[in-house]
């Protein structure tokens, strides 16, 4: 026979106290093992009057059992947190296909965070995902400090950063090799006979990828004698910010084909989203070489030159070496490097009836262990 509610449970919308498996228990007319198994799943020691007693029980009581507490039963969550610096980063969504495919055949589940770029969100979310008794953490930092990651976490927790590297070069890596693939980036376009060429990146002062992708382009127009290269910061969250950009480069005089190169997939978007908005054709009026394949990247006329990277295998090896981790590995912390592939496309295209020059090929680390 079921019990009253209990007086100081919540019911409705007022709300007083969570309800507990006691309360359940006690309104359902049974002990809380019987309840224990109703809610493992147990439905072959359970009569069906029984099983439907606690069933109303834990509707009339809006009871919801936690899986955290029911997994430190254990002494385990079997929980990974994964903070990324921009969920909206389609870099960061394909990440994270592979990060989740390769938790769930571990038997892992992933907590998502997005900081937004925020340095402060950033560390109220490290703080926090200790209430949760997460075993690892993935992180794609927004840039600070690595003591400021360690003050945030308990001691001994693995982690593994994620495109973003934090020095002293304390934890785990994985990543592109980002001065590589600009530099073939570049390389690309000066061969295809553009000699004016502007990398343009979000604010890059504290993000590691940023800062290598800006050092690979320099390095690459320093290789070739009458070639000008510019290095243009943009903070996306400024309306028309990109359009005023991409105005003002093309507005500069030059003798010599311009053409931008992209630095992140977002980047990209803004980039193209511009280059219509002026009025602008690729690569007649300027080049495009962007960081990342989408999924659009062959749908925009004339085709999107693209320096792909191998996203799913990315987030599959940042769980893995955090795996690695848990399992009791205690060798110095050490990178895993991928090589990016360019995908060439109509938007660097060379001139009608010219001919590519000569450029020197890029070295092509392989991916491993660094």
């Amino acid at each position: 026979m079921l019990r009253r509610l209990p007086a100081d449970v919540r019911r409705g919308t007022t709300v007083r106290r969570a309800a507990t498996i006691a309360d359940v228990a006690a309104y359902a007319g049974v002990s809380k093992a019987t309840v224990s198994r109703f809610l493992s799943g147990r439905s072959d020691v359970l009569s069906e009057t029984t099983w439907k007693q606690i069933q109303d029980a834990i509707a009339a009581l809006d009871y919801r059992p936690s899986q955290i507490a029911r997994s430190l039963k254990g002494g385990r969550t079997r929980l990974i947190g994964i903070v990324v610096a921009d969920v909206t980063n389609p870099y960061s969504v394909a990440v994270l296909r592979g990060a989740e495919d390769e938790c769930q055949r571990a038997g892992y589940m992933l907590a998502l965070c997005n900081s937004g770029g925020s340095h402060a969100k950033e560390q109220e979310l490290l703080a926090g995902l200790r209430a949760y008794r997460i075993e690892g953490l993935i992180l794609n930092s927004a840039g600070i400090a690595a003591d400021q990651v360690s003050d945030a976490l308990p001691d001994g927790l693995p982690i593994v950063l994620l495109d973003r590297k934090l020095p002293p070069g304390r934890f785990d890596f994985v990543g592109l090799n980002n001065i590589a693939a600009a530099t073939e980036a570049t390389r690309h376009l000066v061969g295809h006979g553009f000699g004016d060429i502007a990398l343009i990146a979000e604010p890059i002062t504290g993000v590691s990828v940023r800062t290598e992708r800006a050092l690979g382009f320099r390095q690459a127009i320093a290789e070739n004698e009458g070639c000008t290269g510019t290095v243009i910061e943009v903070d996306l969250h400024q309306p028309d910010a990109m359009q005023q950009a991409v105005a003002r480069f093309l507005a500069t005089p030059s003798s010599r084909r311009k053409a931008v190169i992209a630095a992140s997939g977002l980047v990209t978007l803004r980039t193209v989203q511009a280059i219509q908005s002026l009025g602008l054709h690729m690569p007649d009026d300027v080049g495009l070489v962007g960081f990342d394949e989408l999924e659009w990247s062959a749908l925009v006329p004339p085709g999107i030159t693209t320096i792909a990277q191998p996203t799913y295998d990315i987030g599959v090896a940042a769980v893995r070496n955090l795996l690695a981790r848990l399992a009791g590995h205690r060798d110095e912390p050490h990178s895993t490097i991928f090589t990016g592939t360019l995908i060439e496309r109509g938007s660097s295209a060379s001139e009608a009836g010219l001919r590519p020059m000569a450029v020197p090929a890029p070295a092509q680390p392989a991916a491993g262990l660094v």
